[in-house]
């Protein structure tokens, strides 16, 4: 079943090098404003699906939610 998932940054550039990793994975993604449920702090986020989680790199990841049609489910958290 495929999952929907949210990726909060430390940074913009966190951001874009997430997508890159994605896409070099050929993960459906789309880089966006962060949600306000998730945070109040203007930045960059990523929004995408998989059917399992890929490993995660280090780096600028600072949450990660699942996306349950705009209720977001904390699964991760670098804070």
């Amino acid at each position: 079943m495929t999952e929907r998932y949210l990726a909060t940054f430390f940074s913009h550039f966190g951001a874009v090098r997430f997508g890159r990793f994605l896409r070099e994975r050929g993960l459906e993604h789309a880089l966006m404003p962060v949600p306000r449920q998730v945070s109040s702090s203007c930045g960059t986020c990523v929004r995408f699906t998989a059917e399992a989680l890929p490993p995660l790199p280090e780096g600028d990841l600072e949450r990660l939610f699942r996306d349950a049609g705009g209720v977001y489910e904390e699964l991760l958290s670098n804070l």
